[in-house]
């Protein structure tokens, strides 16, 4: 996990974690649009747990 990846989690959630797959990119996507912070906090995760 980068810094870039952490900075772009931070602004855009969804796209720091495209590279991820179709259903996590979907998840953070409805996750920021029910709420800025469940997104950050669900690509967070992602972006930890994928290496």
């Amino acid at each position: 996990m980068n810094i870039f990846r952490v900075l772009l989690a931070i602004l855009f959630p969804p796209l720091s974690i495209i590279d991820k797959g179709c259903g996590s990119f979907i998840i953070v996507l409805i996750l920021t649009l029910c709420g800025w912070i469940p997104g950050v906090l669900a690509a967070l995760i992602i972006l930890n747990g994928g290496d």
